[in-house]
């Protein structure tokens, strides 16, 4: 069967860019190899929390708690009983995809503002519980994986996780399944729903959707997909520690988000992209580059209201999902 216009537009568009990010490192310096393999695990975070507040419309400032939580449970288990790579990042995805079903059941008796207070809630307790069990997480210092941790057999290949190419190429899997995984949704009559949700709960009900059921589903896929970012993120670049748990690791995602576009597909990707160049760039030549990266943000939100690939969808492109 034929693919429609606008369905050959899209795959196109994002088979494009996984072409794209493929080929760049092969030309990229180290210095930027690492940091787009980092870019692409933060983008993939910036994914799922946009499954949340940009298509079913529930802002949350409690995601840091399921990155954490992902960070901590494959960190934790490979730090502190040798588990296999694969079986810790296992592990640490189910640890986030069981906070953000408890979570729901619990958030989601609440609405709007109500909602992101509950959620920054459990993330701050949470947070402060990385730091009352200091003994084991280390808190704020954190606990660094040993090379050989990170070194593993996997049907009959060997995986190096420190390997730059290794890094990247694991980094870059991550977000091509985080990125089919949510085009898939958004497009399917779950994620027409879902975006029927935010536009407005009470029709939705009144057309016969248990809208708490699609709501919880939502923030257990978010969760999943934020708690495999995170670990990733410490198998990739071997760091873990409480300051991934606190309230900036909430509010990066929705920078991140509102910068490249609530409810698009790739814009979690500019967001990310954009925010970590911008304040890397200015980090290096002065020490108040908050005010800089301030500035740019004021401005960016003026002349592209609904973020970078929201507004070329509204002008130009409106088949972008």
């Amino acid at each position: 069967m034929r693919l429609r216009l606008a369905d050959r537009r899209i795959w196109g568009l994002h088979l494009g860019l996984i072409a794209v990010l493929f080929l760049l490192q092969f030309v990229l310096p180290d210095y930027h190899h690492t940091n787009v393999a980092r870019i692409l695990v933060l983008a993939t975070y910036a994914m799922g929390y946009n499954l949340l507040v940009g298509y079913t419309g529930l802002l949350s400032l409690g995601h840091a708690m399921f990155f954490a939580a992902g960070l901590y449970g494959a960190g934790l288990s490979i730090y502190y009983f040798d588990l296999h790579p694969v079986l810790g990042f296992l592990l640490g995805s189910a640890a986030a995809l069981v906070f953000a079903i408890a979570v729901g059941l619990i958030a989601l008796r609440t609405t709007g503002v109500a909602f992101m207070i509950v959620t920054m809630m459990f993330a701050q307790a949470f947070y402060l519980a990385t730091l009352y069990f200091n003994s084991i997480t280390r808190g704020d210092e954190g606990l660094v994986l040993a090379p050989e941790a990170r070194r593993f057999a996997f049907f009959g290949l060997d995986f190096d996780l420190a390997e730059p190419v290794t890094r990247y190429n694991m980094a870059l899997a991550l977000f091509v399944g985080g990125l089919i995984v949510c085009l898939m949704l958004v497009r399917s009559p779950v994620g027409r729903v879902m975006v029927a949700i935010r536009e407005n709960e009470e029709r939705t009900r009144m057309l016969g959707y248990n809208a708490r059921d699609y709501k919880l589903l939502a923030l257990s896929l978010s969760g999943l997909l934020s708690g495999a970012a995170g670990a990733a993120y410490v198998l990739l670049f071997a760091y873990m520690g409480s300051t991934f748990a606190g309230i900036q690791y909430s509010i990066l995602p929705l920078l991140w988000v509102l910068l490249g576009g609530v409810g698009t597909v790739v814009g979690p990707l500019i967001g990310t992209l954009l925010m970590f160049y911008l304040i890397d760039k200015t980090s290096e030549v002065m020490s108040s580059y908050l005010i800089v990266v301030g500035a740019v943000l004021v401005l960016l939100v003026l002349f592209f209201p609904k973020g970078i690939a929201g507004t070329l969808r509204a002008r130009y492109a409106r088949w972008m999902p």
